[in-house]
């Protein structure tokens, strides 16, 4: 049931594959992509001992290869200790972050049981991260990983996020329980649950705009790191609170080289010096922009307002008809007025009678009365299939009311969604939260994201992408760009392809599978439309680095991702970390690594332990207290050890501070 797989080369001294991991080691149990890409963010960026927990047999989210999840995460080890390797071998300043470490430990089980965690070592381990697809499996192994090992920290993926909220409490009070004696602040945040589809829809929504805004919360605060574009000549731009990344100089060259997650081109820089950005020309920059009081989540607008539009209740063809004999009642109305010395409002009653069919024969009346009155009357036999026609569409809408909105005729400049699994339904909300219209394709009428895109009034087409006159049903002509975030990476490659033979300069973001796979198909429609944005992301790329720093155990504050990279922001204490207590903020900050970018002044035993919740406890009359956050910060101010702080780090500068300080409690 074990495997090993040797990342670097055997050097002396070294533990040999054999051996279990020591004590504060890393266990990711999952079964897809994102459990590989987390061992593989704790062994090559953290330098962790990692056991990787993976059920047996082939994948089963990717069909189109044959390879078992054993072997592709040992190919995946074996394709990054190559690439350290040629880092190292190069002799470009790249730092091994792997020297010293035991090789990663493979397990294959079908279950993360109780024995099979007792094998894995989790009473002696630090963290365990429950990263399977299913939500109820996970739950089941952290219950039985809890109480196991009451010190875990556990990280745990759930898609259910009023259930992950729960989930925490009821771990870490059973984790409190099990060690009287411990304070609970002690545990280090004990319990993380996250969702990689949370985590990931902000950076796939944002391929489909020009710019976007990416918003981490901290003690009741928003912050909102903003992508701007170069400024033109002569032009100043507002340089907010601080730059925290420049953009690659191609971000909006069809032909550059942003756009693939495994692509070996150079990215963005992150954390620049002041040095660097003045130098910069013509490159866009990521800025923290403002810093806002936290409002409750906006919730996402339904397309088409409120209320069902007139057009959707009857048609065009009828709603002509019905003005017809408005205008026929209308001249009847006139005519009976220019011709009879009737009020306007007794000539009004007596040709509405007529329409209808209950006013008497006028026998005796003049002969212009007779000829009105037989008008009317040819009029109300036309009324009379209106109103059937017109009662009989109400009912249909009232029945289709809560069926799928289709395309309106007119729609254009919206975004195609193909796809409302996990991923597609967060990306949905998140576009809808930015007002930007949506119309959706999805070949399973009972898919998850069905009755989300029913209540918003998104727009749907149901059919198989592939299909032809599909797309076409969801506007592509006209569309602004495509996204393309099904499960299986033909069927995105085949729908972008034929998207682009319909518009070739459609804007496309895919969602592939392999990273290899996704480097080609980049490489080759970026050659072939080198007019058009093209953009390849994998979830798991964008999801991995948010648990792999919870699992460190620290409080992470948000992940945002720029271009290809992830830049994290944490709340660290100033105690142990040589590289920030004693020095002033301007000589703590790093560049290309770190920087600090706000100070806690809340004393230490009123600190909220979770500066990504709002204040536990509101003033009078419902507002929240005041933060105890600083971020108008002197760059003399020496950080002291009582100190915490928020930082923007890469995810090796965040490594490097947590490496010199290991959270492990004393056992009793």
């Amino acid at each position: 049931m074990l495997g090993f797989v040797p990342p670097l080369p055997q050097q002396p001294g070294r533990p040999q594959p054999g051996r279990p991991p020591a004590t504060g080691h890393m266990i990711v149990c999952g079964d897809d992509a994102l459990a590989r890409r987390l061992a593989v963010e704790l062994r090559f960026v953290y330098g962790e001992r990692v056991t990787l927990l993976l059920p047996p047999g082939r994948d089963a989210n990717s069909p189109e290869t044959p390879l078992t999840q054993r072997g592709r995460a040992a190919a995946l080890f074996g394709r990054m200790s190559a690439a350290m390797n040629r880092t190292a071998a190069a002799g470009n300043g790249g730092n091994d972050t792997n020297a010293g470490v035991e090789a990663v430990r493979i397990m294959e089980a079908p279950e993360p049981s109780d024995d099979v965690l007792e094998e894995a070592g989790v009473d002696r381990a630090a963290a365990l991260a429950l990263v399977y697809d299913d939500d109820e499996r996970n739950i089941r192994a952290a219950l039985t990983a809890r109480r196991l090992n009451p010190r875990l920290r556990l990280v745990i993926r759930l898609y259910n996020r009023k259930l992950g909220q729960h989930l925490e409490e009821l771990l870490d009070q059973a984790a409190a329980v099990a060690m009287p004696g411990i304070d609970p602040a002690l545990l280090d945040a004990s319990t993380t649950v996250l969702s990689d589809a949370d985590t990931a829809a902000p950076a796939l929504a944002a391929t489909a705009l020009t710019g976007s805004s990416k918003i981490i919360q901290a003690e009741g605060l928003l912050l909102r790191a903003a992508e701007r574009p170069p400024p033109r000549p002569g032009e100043t731009l507002d340089p907010g609170l601080c730059t925290l990344a420049l953009l690659s100089s191609t971000t909006n060259d069809p032909a550059g080289a942003e756009g693939s997650d495994s692509s070996g081109d150079e990215g963005p820089e992150l954390l620049p010096s002041e040095e660097t950005v003045a130098a910069a020309e013509g490159r866009g920059t990521v800025v923290l922009e403002a810093i806002s009081r936290a409002a409750p989540d906006r919730p996402a607008t339904r397309m088409g307002g409120r209320g069902a539009p007139l057009s959707q209740v009857f048609s065009r063809r009828l709603r002509w008809s019905a003005l017809g004999v408005a205008v026929a009642a209308l001249s009847l109305v006139v005519a009976s007025l220019l011709t009879t010395k009737d009020t306007a409002v007794h000539s009004t009653y007596l040709t509405l009678l007529d329409l209808l069919g209950m006013n008497d024969p006028a026998e005796d009346a003049p002969a212009a009365r007779q000829i009105i009155q037989l008008l009317s009357g040819i009029a109300g036999l036309l009324l009379l299939p209106l109103l059937i026609a017109a009662v009989l569409e109400a009912f249909g809408t009232l029945r289709t009311a809560s069926s799928l909105r289709r395309p309106p005729r007119g729609l254009s400049g919206h975004v195609v969604l193909l796809g409302l699994g996990k991923i597609g339904t967060r990306v949905l909300v998140r576009l809808r939260e930015l007002d930007i219209p949506v119309v959706v394709v999805e070949e399973d009428p009972d898919a998850r994201g069905i009755p989300l895109a029913r209540s918003m009034h998104v727009p749907t087409v149901l059919g198989d992408v592939t299909q032809e006159g599909v797309l076409e049903a969801a506007k592509i002509r006209r569309a602004h760009a495509l996204l393309a975030l099904t499960s299986i990476d033909t069927t995105n490659l085949e729908a972008t392809l034929y998207a682009r033979s319909v518009k070739p300069d459609l804007r496309v973001a895919l969602r592939l599978y392999d990273d290899e796979f996704a480097t080609a198909v980049y490489r080759t429609l970026r050659t072939a439309h080198p007019q058009a944005l093209t953009r390849s992301r994998s979830v798991s790329h964008l999801a991995a680095p948010s648990f792999a720093v919870a699992m460190m155990g620290r409080q992470i504050l948000g992940a945002v991702p720029v271009e290809r990279k992830v830049m994290l922001f944490a709340a660290l204490e100033v105690a142990g970390h040589p590289q920030l207590e004693g020095r002033t903020v301007q000589q703590a900050f790093q560049a290309s690594s770190w920087r600090v970018l706000a100070i806690d002044a809340t004393p230490p035993a009123d600190r909220n332990p979770d500066l990504a919740a709002l204040p536990p406890y509101p003033l009078d009359g419902g507002a929240q207290p005041p933060s105890g956050l600083v971020w108008d910060l002197h760059p003399g101010y020496v950080l002291r050890a009582q100190d915490r702080v928020v930082i923007a780090a890469t995810r090796r500068g965040l490594a490097e501070l947590l490496r010199r300080q290991r959270s492990v409690l004393p056992r009793q």
